[in-house]
């Protein structure tokens, strides 16, 4: 059995067949994980997210912010934006089903014997393997529970930005959730910069990329992430970068993570829906 680790796919569904055509794929053998952001931007969130939920146990997805969005959207507690994509998904017979589950999906996915771990994001320099799934499954709980209606109410948000294990309530939550799903920048001690998009080197003085941080708790984690197209390749620090960017015209990139094959790359150029800069 192969495994595939697959960055950002935003809707861009056309471009996802083409990469399992390049690994060979094949749903009855392998396993794929997928670093969020199923939807939005692309021309076929529908055809994604629909091709992904029936692969079943063949597939993994953790959340990302796209991927809340929308549920923020269909639960009417956000408003669509300029660049959204999401018309064709929301108008769907079998949105409901759809929406039911992506919102049961996973924020933190680890496998001991493969020895990698996949988040949306980031993790915060605090937080090791034990808290960080601990606070995921706090999220997962909130997602599905009967409140979630009022957790997407009160998600946006960029504050508290620094990890307090004393956090309660929504702030708690909401800090848990920007790490996950919006993480690029912090401080050494671990204050968020949720605004910063660029390249290495283009943050603010004494902010650093999450995973450069000294002394990190998740240090010795090999970390699987998406959502930062900007990166750029990073071979070091035990850590993955998967999105290339291919809502933008970059490359849809997978990554092969069994024994056999391991540390193998495999990417498509794409033709691109949006261009950088759109909201």
């Amino acid at each position: 059995m192969a495994v595939f680790a697959i960055g950002d796919i935003q809707g861009c569904h056309e471009d996802l067949m083409r990469l399992l055509e390049r690994i060979h794929f094949d749903a009855g053998e392998d396993q794929l994980w997928f670093a969020g952001d199923l939807v939005n931007r692309g021309p076929d969130s529908l055809g994604v997210l629909r091709f992904v939920k029936d692969l079943g146990d063949a597939a993994v997805s953790v959340l990302g912010n796209h991927d809340l969005h929308l549920l923020a959207v269909a639960a009417g507690t956000a408003s669509r934006r300029k660049s959204d994509t999401l018309d064709e998904l929301l108008a769907s017979p079998q949105r409901d089903e759809y929406l039911d589950w992506l919102r049961h999906r996973p924020l933190l996915h680890h496998d001991e014997a493969l020895g990698f771990t996949l988040v949306h994001a980031g993790l915060p320099p605090q937080w090791d393997l034990r808290q960080a799934a601990a606070c995921a499954q706090e999220l997962e709980a909130a997602l599905r529970g009967a409140e979630h209606l009022e957790f997407f109410r009160q998600m946006y948000g960029d504050e508290p930005r620094h990890w307090d294990p004393g956090l309660t309530g929504i702030p708690r939550l909401r800090f848990i959730v920007n790490c996950f799903t919006r993480l690029r920048y912090c401080t050494a001690a671990g204050d968020l910069d949720l605004k910063s998009k660029g390249p290495p080197g283009s943050q603010p003085e004494g902010y650093l990329p999450w995973f450069q941080v000294p002394g990190r708790a998740s240090a010795g984690l090999h970390l699987l992430f998406g959502h930062w197209s900007s990166l750029g390749d990073i071979a070091a620090h035990n850590v993955y970068p998967l999105d290339t960017g291919c809502v933008w015209g970059g490359r849809l990139t997978a990554l092969r993570l069994d024994g056999d094959g391991s540390d193998s790359w495999y990417c498509v150029d794409c033709r691109g829906s949006q261009s950088p800069g759109s909201d």
